[in-house]
């Protein structure tokens, strides 16, 4: 009787033991690969429990109508007062932003010395006093009021006049011919009150005992607020001197030093009593020093037959309007920086945002704009996750921290004039969302007079962040125009997702048997070429 034919199919038939020979090669080569199968298993056994981060390339499908933008920028040289922050995309144009931002004045020596101020939205200021009907021609029939001072003359004047009001202007500053009568009409309005003062202080008959030239000078020394003005067109190193850059610049001095700007409404009235305020907070702090400087001034004021000749040259620059050329130095408490940190809200489209020197109430100079800056930080997306990141709860591939902010703590100087650095960002959409963890945050509800907590509990998941790629350069102005420290971005369209990828069970079946198997068969290879090789020597 003929076998069946599945008897035939046996992979696995038996040798008899009698036919079997053991040999020292073959027990070594038996160990080593025992050895190599060991070690085998336990490193695949390894990468099946291991996780691979992979990524995908697909269209952006955020559909998050605006973008944040986290930023910590100081400007090395401009005020604060003057620092504007400008955003501006396809969609729309926002000016002057201040929500959400916080300004700092930094110390030309780069020392954070005090909270300027935050959200403060600047409200509109009057430009000139509307009472002031009359035009400059007609305000100068009688002679002009206001002094105009250069150099050497207002180095004098400061140091000679308790109190030194000075407009700095331009002649091209529109600002400052509309302010110009108001500003003569304020020099007429000072003189009468410091005659009114000498009148008071002398009496009518006193007064009036004197010349001409004995007067004014009298006048001069007690005075309780000289106003000058200063054309920086002119003098323009005068004016980088006191460190001016926006016009007109409305600038009290006493005793020599500054004292304060002013900033608010231009009128007549406003400006009287904001020097009557400074004149209250100047006797405050000097207490008895200012009344015997007051004795003083009073000495010299009715001692003029014994004037000195410095005093003497200055009446007589005073009268003559003599102009002359002053070389300007560089003031380094002149010099202040800002540092801007907050963040925007921008729309998903190309735009950019800017940070230049600009104000409602003056005319800045191009001349003297620098945008030096540097970038503590520039980022895209909720901050958060920059957090988790750090902290390890959201996987990440390596140096992916880096990506998200590449410009931090770089320093961007201008050394010429008129240029600007301009910085392009390219930014990319980052999910990862099946690697992130997700937290727990709780807001807490008080209902009526019962003071009864509801607490609304609702997941979060930070699984997107912003990667960049930035580029810069330099940009050259026009003389006219102000530089500004620009910052384009575009997000792309193509969106980048991590996950991550595990190995089927299978996969690893197939590994250990493939491991098992293969090195078998390989070593078993190698004995019989060995003992192949030996037995022809043995022949």
């Amino acid at each position: 009787m003929s076998r069946p034919w599945t008897a035939n199919i046996d992979m696995y038939r038996k040798v008899p033991n009698d036919l079997l020979e053991s040999s020292r090669r073959g027990s070594i080569m038996s160990t080593m690969a025992i050895i190599v199968m060991t070690t085998l298993f336990i490193m695949e056994t390894r990468a099946f429990f291991r996780s691979d981060l992979v990524s995908d390339l697909a269209l952006d499908s955020n559909d998050d109508p605006k973008v944040r933008v986290n930023f910590n920028i100081t400007m090395m040289d401009m005020k604060c007062e003057f620092a504007t922050i400008d955003v501006i995309s396809v969609l729309e144009t926002e000016q002057n932003v201040t929500q959400h931002v916080q300004k700092r004045l930094i110390s030309s020596e780069g020392v954070r010395e005090r909270y300027d101020h935050r959200n403060r939205d600047q409200h509109d200021i009057v430009m000139y006093d509307e009472s002031v009907t009359e035009t400059m021609e007609e305000l100068l029939k009688n002679g002009e009021f206001t002094i105009e001072l250069d150099g050497q003359t207002l180095d004098f004047a400061e140091k000679s006049q308790k109190f030194l009001f000075v407009d700095f202007y331009a002649s091209w500053c529109s600002h400052c011919r509309d302010l110009a009568p108001t500003w003569e009409t304020l020099a007429q309005v000072m003189a009468i009150i410091n005659i009114d003062v000498m009148e008071d202080k002398y009496g009518e008959d006193e007064v009036h005992s004197y010349t001409d030239e004995e007067f004014e000078e009298a006048r001069k020394a007690s005075a309780p607020v000289f106003i000058a003005k200063v054309d920086c067109v002119k003098f323009p190193d005068l004016c980088q001197k006191e460190g001016i850059m926006a016009y007109p610049t409305l600038r009290l001095f006493s005793e020599g030093k500054f004292w304060s700007d002013y900033k608010g409404h231009r009128t007549i009235m406003e400006m009287v009593s904001w020097l009557r305020v400074q004149e209250d907070e100047y006797a405050k702090e000097k207490g008895e020093k200012a009344v015997m400087e007051k004795v003083d001034a009073e000495t010299i004021a009715w001692d003029s037959m014994q004037m000195t000749e410095e005093i003497a040259q200055w009446n007589d620059e005073v009268r003559n309007r003599r102009v002359r050329v002053h070389e300007g130095w560089w003031d380094e408490a002149e010099h202040v920086g800002c540092e801007l940190s907050g963040f925007l809200m921008v729309n998903r489209a190309p735009g950019n945002f800017r940070i230049q020197a600009r104000s409602k109430m003056h005319e800045v100079d191009p001349y003297l704009a620098n945008v030096s800056h540097e970038v503590h930080h520039l980022s895209f997306g909720d901050p958060v996750i920059f957090k988790h990141i750090e902290e390890g709860n959201t996987v990440t591939p390596p140096q992916f921290l880096e990506s998200t902010k590449p410009i931090d703590g770089n320093v961007y100087i201008t050394k010429r004039l008129h240029e600007a650095h301009h910085h392009f960002l390219k930014v990319v959409t980052t999910n990862f969302n099946n690697l992130a963890s997700k937290f727990l945050w709780n807001s807490v509800d008080y209902q009526g007079s019962k003071k009864k907590a509801e607490v609304n509990t609702k997941k979060k998941n930070y699984g997107r962040a912003y990667q960049m790629l930035v580029s810069s350069k330099k940009s050259l102005y026009a003389e006219n125009v102000v530089p500004e420290a620009k910052f384009t971005y575009d997000l792309s369209p193509i969106s980048v997702s991590y996950r991550k990828k595990s190995r089927h069970w299978y996969d690893y079946l197939t590994s250990l048997m493939a491991i098992i198997g293969g090195t078998f068969t390989f070593v078993g290879m190698m004995e019989k070429g060995v003992y192949a090789m030996s037995s022809k020597k043995r022949r």
